[in-house]
């Protein structure tokens, strides 16, 4: 029997690692396994996440700004344009890597101040976006694209460009740095013209730098384009005669409105001083605001035709009566003045001359209820109805609070206050043969909201009277227009102060229209504060409603209604 139990173990050889060797053979495969397994995981059977990490790495997802709408003339002359520009901003985190040489370089570009990108990124350090420049022209963005510097990134926007300048500012308006109207119809109409983002899905490099589009997600929705009733040429010239206007005369400020008398389409809007929509530096509020339309003040005798014709309608007055007026009227514990004494005067004289007193008698033979009404009808008191943003509404005072010193001083336009817009659309109802049309911005052909105020033989029967005014002997000798026939009141303003009234400042008026038979054009002119020697509304505002009458008329080809007064030249011809 044999004796296993002391029989000696066999000893590996030293150096063998044969055992090792194969715990890191089984060891290796096993990772292989793991590793191949997890890559069919990754790759075949789970790939989207894979996808998705690197999506969330490359792939983002930016908005597309929307074009902004056009503002253009009735003749499709632009007035607001937008252009493709590039913004610049940074993230400051990432930027502030990039190194003082590289920063100042790109200050240098973008003639920025020294140190200006610097103290950005201070202030912003904790942020992760800040603008370093907005709408720039697409050239310099390229050249500091070329610089490619991590953090700096680049953003497609427009920006406004306002052909005309100054000439239609006050109008127009202006947008601000993100391209959203901040003044005029660019404010009043922005729902309509700023059009509708969009957005798209972009790839981008390790450095967050735009390498491609993938594909849009949404269009951006271009806003729609607002066509005025604006003549561009006529408030060219418009813009030039007020300007020249206010400079011969050292007037503080002026306003004009140019209406059509048979639709209403407001044709010219022009103040002065203006300003240039396209660089707004230093630009102060006074400058932009539009005075024809947001600003009132007592019309003065450019209201005495209403009282005249309301007094025709209403059966107060006789079409052949005559008024004598002494030069002085008693009302109460008061007295109306006129500035001569006319006598006696019929009511194309009452007009001619301008007499307070004899208005003043008018206005107390009527009703102070059917008075007010009749100012009312025309407009007085209530907002024009442009839709031009802060549009005024004026004042008329109730005819309960009448006494009979205010129903005469409104007789002769003390009292109320009006906008030079109010004004203008308030003489269409002697333009249009009694009627009052609604005003318009934009174009149309009528005017579906027209309402009678005066009979139509009432209406022309003022319309006559007005044409003496023009007369050589009347108020407005110098609002003739050579080849027309042109009716018109003068108006000269005492401006009321702190104390009351004061003798020193005025505002000098003008209303009138052309051709005075079949009136196609309404102006109105208003200077305030004329302070070179002349203040009369005849001698101040007339000679820009000539100028520009002349010109509207030519313009809107309309035909002479009478023989031309201007001497005729004879030049020698040659054998």
């Amino acid at each position: 029997m044999l004796d296993f139990r002391n029989k000696p173990k066999t000893r590996k050889p030293a150096g063998d690692f044969s055992d090792r060797r194969k715990f890191l053979v089984i060891f290796m495969m096993t990772c292989m396994v793991v590793l191949i397994g997890r890559a069919v995981d990754l790759q075949v059977l789970n790939k989207q996440f894979l996808k998705a990490q690197g999506n969330r790495r490359h792939v983002d997802e930016v908005s597309v700004s929307a074009y902004r709408g056009m503002i253009k003339d009735r003749n499709g002359e632009p007035l607001a344009i937008s252009s493709p520009v590039q913004s610049i901003w940074v993230n400051p985190q990432e930027l502030k890597l990039a190194g003082k040489a590289r920063i100042k370089q790109m200050e240098k570009l973008l003639d920025l101040q020294p140190g200006k990108i610097s103290s950005l990124l201070n202030e912003n350090s904790h942020k992760q976006f800040a603008y370093v420049a907005r709408r720039l022209n697409p050239g310099f963005a390229d050249q500091v694209k070329a610089l490619k510097l991590k953090g700096v990134y680049f953003e497609r926007e427009f920006k406004r460009y306002y052909p005309a300048g100054g000439v239609s500012a006050h109008l127009v308006g202006f947008t601000n740095v993100d391209d959203i109207g901040q003044e005029g119809l660019e404010s009043g109409f922005e729902k309509l013209l700023k059009g509708i983002r969009g957005s798209k899905r972009i790839i981008r490099d390790g450095q967050r730098q735009i390498i491609a589009d993938v594909e849009n997600i949404k269009e951006p929705v271009a806003g729609k384009n607002l066509e005025l009733s604006i003549d561009q040429r006529i408030q060219y010239l418009a813009y030039r005669e007020l300007q020249l206007a206010v400079s011969a005369n050292k007037a503080k400020s002026a306003a004009l409105i140019v209406l059509d008398a048979k639709n209403g389409e407001i044709l010219a809007a022009v103040n002065q001083p203006s300003f240039n929509p396209n660089t707004r530096k230093g630009l102060k509020e006074n400058l932009y605001r539009n005075r024809a339309i947001t600003d009132v003040f007592e019309p003065g005798s450019t209201i005495k035709p209403f009282v005249v014709a309301a007094a025709l309608d209403g059966g107060y007055v006789r079409p052949g009566e005559v008024f004598e007026t002494h030069g002085i009227y008693r009302v109460g514990h008061h007295l109306v003045k006129d500035v001569h004494n006319y006598g006696s005067l019929d009511l194309m004289g009452v007009l001619k001359k301008s007499s307070n007193v004899a208005v003043s008698q008018m206005a107390l033979k009527m009703p102070p209820k059917y008075f007010w009404n009749v100012y009312h009808r025309l407009g007085f008191g209530m907002a024009a109805g442009s839709g031009f943003p802060g549009e005024a509404s004026g004042s008329l005072l109730d005819y309960q609070r009448w006494h009979d010193f205010e129903r005469a001083t409104l007789s002769f336009g003390y009292g109320l206050s009006t906008s030079v817009l109010q004004l203008a659309r308030a003489y269409t109802a002697l333009a249009d043969d009694g009627l009052l049309h609604s005003v318009s911005l934009l174009k149309r052909d009528e005017d579906i909201d027209a309402q009678r105020v005066f009979s139509a033989k009432t209406a022309r029967s003022v319309r006559a009277m007005l044409e003496n005014v023009i007369m050589k002997d009347g108020t407005a000798y110098e609002a003739r227009v050579d080849g027309y026939r042109v009716a018109g009141k003068t108006g000269t303003v005492k401006k009321a102060g702190a104390g009351g009234y004061t003798g020193k400042n005025y505002f000098a008026v003008f209303a009138g229209m052309a051709p005075a038979d079949k009136p196609r054009v309404i102006i109105v002119v208003m200077i305030d504060e004329p302070s070179a020697g002349q203040y009369y509304g005849g001698l101040v505002s007339a000679p820009v409603f000539s100028k520009v009458m002349a010109g509207a008329l030519r313009v809107l080809d309309i035909a002479p209604d009478q023989e031309s007064t201007m001497p005729i030249l004879l030049t020698r011809q040659d054998p």
